[in-house]
């Protein structure tokens, strides 16, 4: 597949590594500007995608019937971006993902996205929190998520409802 041919002929993510849990990712041409640089808006898309793959990954199996199944979601109380170089038509790029901190009811994961040449095009962090369903209330993590969140923590500390590590 020629990833430089102005087609979308395949796919535009894919699974690099399962850890540390690394995607690549093709720009595509509907993701950008008239002048050829990536909407501001799509980067929130392509976190929020990634961190969906990580869940689906975590949890083994098609993500919203797991959410159902445990009757949870996980809905973005904060995100937040640092932007080092802009991206372009059929440009690959790969984001890696980390848990850095789990707390009672919400976690926080981190964002680094270099391009094939390893400089850094953005950061991210996105801080989910973790609600029942339908009646949107906020919850502690489920156990099925939060033991595998806490096995990718890699030796941090985790709080607890007191506020204690």
């Amino acid at each position: 597949m020629n990833v430089t041919s102005g087609f979308d002929a395949g796919p535009s993510e894919w699974l690099v590594s399962e850890h540390p849990f690394v995607v690549r990712r093709c720009v595509k041409w509907g993701e950008c500007d008239p002048a050829g640089v990536v909407y501001t808006v799509n980067f929130s898309e392509y976190v929020i995608a990634l961190a969906n793959r990580f869940y689906a990954y975590l949890l083994g199996g098609s993500l919203e019937s797991v959410k159902r199944e445990h009757e949870f979601g996980t809905p973005v109380k904060a995100l937040s971006f640092v932007f080092n170089q802009s991206l372009r038509p059929d440009e690959l790029f790969d984001m890696q993902l980390t848990v850095t901190d789990v707390r009672e009811r919400s976690f926080d994961l981190t964002v680094e996205a270099v391009d094939l040449s390893g400089t850094s095009v953005f950061s991210a962090k996105l801080s989910p929190i973790c609600v029942a369903r339908p009646e949107r209330r906020s919850i502690a993590i489920p156990p099925v998520l939060r033991a595998k969140l806490l096995e990718r923590l890699e030796g941090k500390a985790v709080r607890t409802s007191e506020g204690e590590a």
